[in-house]
């Protein structure tokens, strides 16, 4: 039987303990993680003609990391975020092993030197409150499924969730028997947040609670939002559901719902209602659970209507209402003629 190499042992490490134990970063994160390796180990495999079995750091360079990323954008025609999000998955283990493995510590530093390529920004899309009131119209309420799904879907929105926070409550992460009615959130970084709950919206969640047995004690654990077999609902399950009613919405009025809505265009909707409704973007950064106030900025940007109106009453005027006149200079206008040509 072949033993695995120092290679392996502290990728094997890096993901098994390093993430977990000593960062605490999410589950998601380690798959992410754990993808970027599987598709590491299989260009070595297939275009380096290295078997896993003989992967060593005298493989895990500069050069063929570069080349490793090269060949995700040109062969896999992966995006420039998706390459640079594979060099953060790389670079995190670079920074694992000088600490672990001195031996490696310059290899190291240059794996650290490369540089993420500039990606494109893509344009947000959103729905505006009526789009929101026109897609929340669709459920049919009178079936059980109907209830689940406009439960899911306005707490979407009014919790402005991520769809893997969604996928990971439980009945125990609402607290909605006494104000102030609020659920909690585990986001990205394995960090919480409590974001506020509108009656409205505690009044459909209990009513779906009531209907689907998700208000008894022995259920606090539970998916909040599960699929046929009682388990958590994947990603793809959140987004057929918002597919579902966005096409039925689309066929009544096309111009309120975009062509394609993910999951997090409805998150886009709540940060851009509440930017709307004058909540400073230091507020709505924490309502989102982002780590900086950059990256709530960006929905200041996508609104030009902000942009204008920050100008407009920043304007201070450098001219004076008394304009004089030298309309009648003939010499003045000559010259300003002569220098126009």
């Amino acid at each position: 039987m072949k033993q695995p190499t120092d290679f392996a042992r502290y990728i094997s490490s890096f993901l098994n303990n390093h993430l977990p134990n000593e960062r605490g970063v999410s589950s998601n994160t380690i798959k992410s993680y754990s993808y970027t390796f599987i598709l590491f180990i299989s260009y070595m495999r297939d275009i380096k003609r290295v078997n896993v079995h003989r992967l060593s750091f005298a493989h895990f360079n500069k050069e063929v990391v570069v080349s490793f990323l090269d060949w995700l954008q040109d062969d896999r025609n992966c995006s420039a975020a998706t390459r640079n999000q594979r060099l953060a998955a790389i670079s995190s283990f670079a920074k694992y092993i000088e600490y672990m493995n001195p031996a490696e510590l310059h290899n190291c530093h240059q794996i650290l030197s490369i540089p993420s390529k500039r990606a494109s920004q893509k344009t947000i899309s959103y729905l505006t409150l009526d789009g929101i009131r026109l897609l929340l119209e669709q459920p049919d309420t009178r079936k059980a499924k109907g209830i689940r799904d406009l439960a899911l879907l306005t707490l979407m929105y009014e919790s402005a969730a991520r769809v893997q926070e969604i996928i990971d409550l439980t009945p125990s992460s609402l607290f909605v028997a006494d104000k102030p009615y609020r659920v909690l959130l585990h986001g990205k970084g394995n960090k919480y947040r409590s974001v506020p709950l509108p009656k409205e919206q505690v009044h459909i969640l209990k009513l779906y609670m009531e209907s689907s047995r998700l208000m008894n004690r022995e259920n606090a654990d539970k998916p909040l939002f599960p699929n046929s077999q009682g388990q958590k609902m994947t990603r793809n399950g959140v987004n057929n559901i918002l597919t579902k009613y966005a096409d039925m919405a689309r066929h009544k009025d096309a111009s309120l719902i975009p062509e394609r809505l993910s999951c997090h265009a409805i998150r886009h909707s709540k940060a851009m209602q509440l930017l709307e409704s004058n909540i400073q973007l230091i507020h709505i950064r924490d309502f989102l659970g982002h780590k900086s106030v950059l990256t709530t900025e960006i929905y200041a940007r996508i609104n030009p209507k902000y942009t204008f109106e920050a100008v407009k009453n920043a304007y201070k005027s450098i001219t004076t209402d008394e304009i004089p006149m030298w309309e009648g200079n003939s010499e003045l206008i000559a010259m300003l003629k002569n220098l126009s040509k």
